[in-house]
């Protein structure tokens, strides 16, 4: 790299140095010299991060309760088929794919607090519905329905969280939160089994009222959360003027200029679509949602064929509790090593244990093993951290992770199919190709930092004399320039793994 070319670190440093910068790019003036930033950090922390567990609690819970109910009847009550079910559980995932990166795009236009609120409300309501179907044409209908409802959620509140923290940080914030999904996993299984006693109450079958009662209380969460739901940092009303300021400013110095806000240009969602980058992305994410659905969707069911319907439901809660523990010690130590790659390793090791022995094993005790290998592997692999810390840009980060995350959820679909009723009692073919995603998203490595470091990113710079330099890169009157227009394509950004 030239001597002239500022690196992001030093990058940072001229930012802070110069009043210009800080004109051009910084909230205004306030005195935060007396902040305590560790006390401010928890305090967002205890704002943020359990609220959008608990959304995420209900949102992978009403979607996956679908696999504790049909051990109650379910598919015989309402003279469903093995392949009508698994229809029903494949139409779920085109919508939810399909609208999860306009959704992202209405959140930041609109309001998080308003979006996400609307969103739950409407799935709650449709889960509601879950519990009066009569038929497998009813059955599709609210399917379809929560998909449509549910798709914004999740990339929802990756970049809300991608919009509060710094890069280095976001691993850990995510875990946090994505270990609710494990937690509803296994909250899950324990509720159908108190739920069974109401078998018969008011006349319904206990797998109906599984559906009622989870949706009842998702919508009451849903106005709930309009109003706990913070927005973002320069509108946040339980942080003082100064508070907004320093938040604001940490995240710039971490290369996200838009922190401050950004107005809506249909050039972000372009330069989106035209990044290489969202591309393999979408690519890595089919190897970690193939295997996320296969496991939550039928979990209940693997189980099963060796255990009664209500024993299969509580042995579910030990490898979601696994799952739990796992990813929040990995989110933790991939941010403090600075690094994932070696983790992902461990994790695809330890997956394709799992999966190898659940393929090979007539064994119910081996199986019931070789799930918990399973669950430790498939919940931390979930690395919306990694897109979310490297693309920089509001608009442009919302919708390539809504890009990303959606391609990933319609393999759902697949997933959704793979686990044959005349497969059982083992399902080898389920377990192979789940071995098969597994192996697919740990083929990429990321070799774009190699190429800034030799200066082949680098842009022209008014008044700066660079060797690497190329007008290709586009050409700026000043850093600055190139870094707010650029975003992640800057050549002083840098990602990490």
């Amino acid at each position: 790299m030239s001597d002239n070319k500022l690196d992001e670190k030093s990058m940072s440093d001229a930012d802070v140095a110069s009043p210009k910068v800080a004109e051009l790019y910084r909230p205004a003036d306030a005195n935060t010299v007396s902040i305590n930033e560790k006390k401010l950090m928890r305090r967002i922390d205890l704002h943020i991060i359990p609220w959008l567990a608990l959304l995420y609690f209900l949102n992978f819970m009403d979607r996956g309760n679908i696999g504790n109910a049909k051990l109650y009847n379910m598919t015989t009550d309402c003279h469903i088929s093995d392949t009508q079910y698994l229809i029903a559980l494949t139409v779920y995932f085109f919508p939810y794919a399909l609208f999860e990166p306009v959704s992202n795009v209405v959140l930041r236009r609109l309001r998080p607090s308003i979006w996400l609120s609307t969103l739950m409300f409407c799935w709650g309501v449709v889960m509601i519905c879950h519990g009066f179907i009569e038929n497998y044409g009813g059955l599709v209908a609210v399917r379809v329905l929560l998909g449509v409802f549910e798709a914004g959620m999740y990339p929802g509140i990756v970049f809300y969280i991608s919009s509060w923290y710094k890069r280095a940080e976001m691993g850990t914030k995510i875990a946090y939160f994505f270990s609710s999904a494990t937690i509803s996993g296994a909250f899950s299984g324990l509720l159908a089994v108190a739920i069974h006693n109401m078998n018969g109450v008011g006349g319904y079958a206990s797998w109906r009222w599984i559906f009622i009662l989870e949706g009842l209380f998702t919508v009451v969460v849903a106005f709930l959360s309009f109003w706990i739901i913070q927005d973002y940092p320069e509108t946040a009303k339980f942080l003082s003027e100064e508070e907004r300021t320093f938040v604001i400013r940490r995240l710039q110095d971490d290369v996200r200029l838009s922190a401050a806000g950004e107005k809506y240009k249909k050039k972000y969602i372009w330069q989106s679509l035209k990044d290489w980058k969202t591309w393999v992305a979408m690519g890595i994410y089919m190897g970690f949602d193939g295997p996320l659905y296969a496991f939550s969707l039928f979990l209940p069911t693997i189980i099963n064929k060796a255990f009664t319907a209500t024993k299969a439901n509580l042995l579910t809660v030990p490898p979601y509790v696994m799952g739990c523990i796992a990813t929040i010690a990995v989110g933790i130590i991939g941010d403090r090593i600075g690094t994932r790659y070696y983790v992902s390793l461990l994790l695809f090791a330890t997956g394709a244990a799992g999966y190898i022995i659940l393929i090979a094993s007539r064994s119910a005790g081996l199986s019931y093993f070789a799930v918990f290998l399973a669950a430790s592997a498939i919940y931390p692999s979930i690395r919306n951290a990694w897109v979310a810390g490297n693309v920089e840009g509001a608009y442009k980060r919302s919708f390539t992770l809504g890009m990303a995350i959606g391609w990933g959820n319609i393999n759902g679909a697949l997933s959704a199919n793979i686990y044959r009723a005349k497969d059982s009692p083992w399902y080898t073919m389920g377990h192979g190709i789940v071995l098969a995603y597994i192996a697919i998203r740990n083929y990429f490595r990321y070799r774009e930092n190699a190429r800034r470091d030799r200066g082949e990113r680098d842009e022209v710079i008014d008044g700066i004399v660079n060797k690497n330099a190329n007008i290709r890169n586009g050409q700026y009157p000043s850093v600055d320039a190139a870094r707010l227009d650029k975003g992640d394509d800057w050549s002083g950004f840098r990602y990490v793994l």
